[in-house]
């Protein structure tokens, strides 16, 4: 090791962990770490975003897709600080990150310099499981060895803070002596179970019930095939948390799709009529979605002791892996031979798709954005990968697309931040090069940031095995989640100044840095766009131009709630004429011969898709 800096082991330590990749930007406060990547020939590679929150969210988008731990790089100061909100996102969705950031030197630590921000306080929440900063080279490599390994184990976010001039120190290893902390690779691999008197429990609960209804999120993506078993032997319906829309493919006859404010009739049916509630690696936060709180015996399975019977009087709590714990349940189940319970829920997601179909076929002006993500839902390839930005772009994501076989997706479940879609999307890119990834973001966001990302995109997509990167963005000129919520909510009516935004010709900006894109106009136009985006030989934004009066009215919406709509755009509303006309016209589509529902079931408060 003679010779080599601080600088030069950090990266050759992220090499020993398999670290391919390291989405940061440069600054002066990390100079020493941009001149080792000099000296390694960029290995890892440094992937440079437009702006440190960006790389945040790109590492996020590569750990959820990849499955391997995210890793962030920013300089002092404003590059650490830029880095939080991604670093949140990450936190709160449970994915692994570790974020590097540079501090000014030692010497000047505590004397108000420039770029001198309390980095240990400031991240000491974000990255609350483990944030150091490195003083001398002898703490190293613990510090990368418990950063990563604390990310995998607890699925979070963690820190390592690198004052400048300890990154240009030269590197001298712990020793076999007092006070030295000497470190060791890897991670063993590992699947915590549930006592088996436990797992008797539970099975008795699950036996006993008549109409099971089953809540999977993302902790129960690895066990796709026991989930599967599970709900055949009990006749049970499969809802999904919106961070597990990928666990089980959406054309089972028994999924009923999301769960929330941005879910499904069925899975809201699901829940109101079930006796029996299993619920499988999710965190889903909004009780007021799930069974009356008498109405049904719980067992939930977490891999997390800290998560596990927060949301749900359960029966029942078994911590241990989803797959594993499920293994050893299985056998205990008896199979429900009368299943008229199956039946139901299998005839309500059968119904549920002829309304989407119908919401999709609605008149609107000049483009229903039901319509545009409708008409993806058949042409997705079958290994995409789709990324959602928050905002009314995730109502569509969550009720019309239909994730089949190997497809993934995913979004900003629990911080619901705007602006991931595309940074997620890129980092999707990186993880899986061969497979086409699929962006459905807002006006609203584009300008946000997602725009600027194009020009990552540009940058970088020659290098990817599938250059397909197609980026839908929902045109509205507004606000449009926000203003529906002041609407239905609030009942106020649109609030210009802060909804309006300004038109911008996204596919023409996209053609102008070198990639190709389209305006659609009018519906007859939507198709051909995405027969166009998804045959393309390099990345592609579709600026769809949308009616922002199409409302994401919940299917479970109280006639109250769809009234204090109606009312605030009759007060005044600039859109009030359209904006009545297509939530009557959406309602009516839940309305029709064969689609029947009932208006009058309990409302639901506020709240998401969200949670695990």
């Amino acid at each position: 090791m003679a010779g080599m800096k601080v600088s030069d082991y950090i990266l050759q330590r992220l090499r020993e962990w398999e670290v391919d990749h390291v989405f940061a930007y440069a600054g002066d406060g990390i100079n020493g770490l941009l001149a080792a990547w000099g000296r390694a020939d960029d290995h890892p590679r440094f992937i440079q975003s437009r702006h440190e929150e960006m790389s945040a969210f790109q590492a996020v988008g590569y750990a959820k897709f990849s499955g391997k731990v995210g890793v962030c790089a920013a300089t002092s100061g404003p590059g650490a600080i830029h880095l939080l909100n991604g670093l949140y996102d990450a936190k709160l969705d449970h994915v692994p990150v570790v974020a590097l950031v540079g501090q000014t030197n030692r010497s000047a630590m505590g004397g108000s310099y420039q770029q001198e921000v309390d980095l240990q306080n400031l991240y000491k929440d974000v990255a609350s499981e483990f944030c150091e900063t490195a003083m001398v080279p002898e703490q190293l490599p613990n510090l990368i060895d418990r950063a990563i390994r604390t990310a995998y184990a607890r699925r979070t976010v963690t820190a390592v803070i690198i004052p400048a001039d300890v990154q240009e120190l030269d590197y001298s290893p712990p020793t076999h002596a007092f006070k030295m902390v000497p470190s060791s690779m890897g991670l063993g691999r590992y699947a915590p179970v549930p006592d088996d008197a436990d797992i008797e429990r539970a099975a008795d609960v699950l036996n006993a019930g008549d109409k099971v209804a089953v809540l999977v999120g993302q902790g129960a993506r690895g066990a796709r095939a026991e989930v599967e078993e599970l709900a055949d032997v009990l006749g049970a319906g499969v809802a999904k948390a919106l961070l597990g829309k990928d666990v089980l493919p959406d054309d089972l006859p028994y999924v009923t799709g999301a769960i929330g404010l941005l879910g499904t009739r069925p899975s809201y049916e699901l829940m109101q009529g079930c006796d029996t509630l299993l619920m499988i690696g999710s965190s889903f936060p909004y009780t007021q979605f799930m069974p009356e709180l008498d109405q049904a015996r719980g067992v939930q399975i977490d891999i997390d002791p800290h998560m596990i019977g927060l949301r749900y009087p359960f029966e029942v709590n078994l911590v241990g892996d989803a797959g594993e714990t499920l293994r050893r349940l299985l056998p205990q189940l008896r199979r429900k031979k009368k299943r008229p319970w199956r039946e139901k829920v299998e005839k309500n997601v059968a119904r549920w798709w002829e309304v989407m179909q119908r919401r999709a076929a609605v008149d609107a002006d000049p483009v229903n954005p039901e319509y545009v993500v409708h008409a993806l839902d058949g042409r997705l390839p079958d290994d995409a990968i789709v990324t959602a930005d928050s905002g009314s772009a995730a109502n569509w994501y969550a009720r019309h697309l239909r994730l089949r076989g190997r497809m993934r997706g995913s979004l900003s479940g629990t911080l619901a931040t705007m602006g991931p879609g595309v940074p997620y999307a890129i980092g999707a890119k990186f993880a899986h090069p061969e497979r086409p990834a699929i962006a459905l973001v807002g006006d609203g966001a584009m300008q946000m940031n997602g725009m600027m990302e194009m020009v990552t995109a540009a940058k970088y997509w020659r290098e990817w095995a599938d250059p397909r990167l197609v980026v839908a963005v929902l045109n509205n000129h507004d606000l449009n989640q926000v203003t529906w919520e002041m609407r239905a909510m609030s009942g106020a009516p649109q609030f210009e100044e802060s909804q309006h935004l300004p038109d911008l010709p996204y596919a023409e900006i996209a053609q102008r840095i070198g990639l190709e894109g389209v305006r659609v106009e009018k519906p007859d136009e939507v198709e051909a766009a995405w027969d166009r985006a998804l045959t393309a030989d390099r990345p592609f934004v579709i600026d769809f131009r949308t009616d922002p009066a199409v409302p994401p009215i919940p299917p479970h919406a109280e006639w109250d709630q769809i009234q204090a709509a109606a009312s605030a755009v009759l007060q005044g509303d600039s859109d009030r004429a359209s904006v009545v006309k297509q939530g009557l016209k959406a309602k009516v589509q839940e309305m029709l011969p064969g689609s029947r529902h009932r208006a009058d079931r309990p409302g639901a408060g506020a709240g998401d898709s969200a949670g695990g």
